[in-house]
Parts: structure tokens; sequence; C-alpha cells
């Protein structure tokens, strides 16, 4: 039973994050021949001010770039 596991800044849309769901399952299931009832997918979503590279939030990076 595959899993993938995803960890994203928040801020998509349901919209997209169930088009990401569906992608990555199909990815699953076309690269390694798994069921697509047995592919599980677990999005987490992170606040873009808890997640930082170089010292700088995803919220500070958001901010300058406009």
């Amino acid at each position: 039973m595959p899993l993938v596991q995803v960890t994203l800044g928040a801020g998509r849309t349901p919209e997209q994050l169930r088009a990401l769901i569906s992608a990555l399952t199909e990815a699953v299931t076309r690269s390694i021949g798994a069921p697509t009832a047995n592919v599980r997918v677990i999005l987490t979503e992170v606040p873009l001010t808890h997640w930082a590279a170089g010292d700088v939030t995803l919220a500070e990076r958001k901010t300058e770039s406009g």
C-alpha cells in the first residue's frame, strides 16, 4: 500500500489540493502499477510563518516578493 506524504505551505484552494491528490495518485498507479484504491496520500499544510529557509519564513518571502 503506497503512501505519499507531501508537506506544503498553507494557502492553496481546496480545488488545488484535490488536483494534487489526483495527480499524485495517478503518478503512483502509473509508475509502479499499484491499484488506485491502495494509494494513500497525506497532505500536510504548514502555516507560512512556521516554515523557513535561510532564516527567512515563507510569509516573509511572500511579503518581500509582493
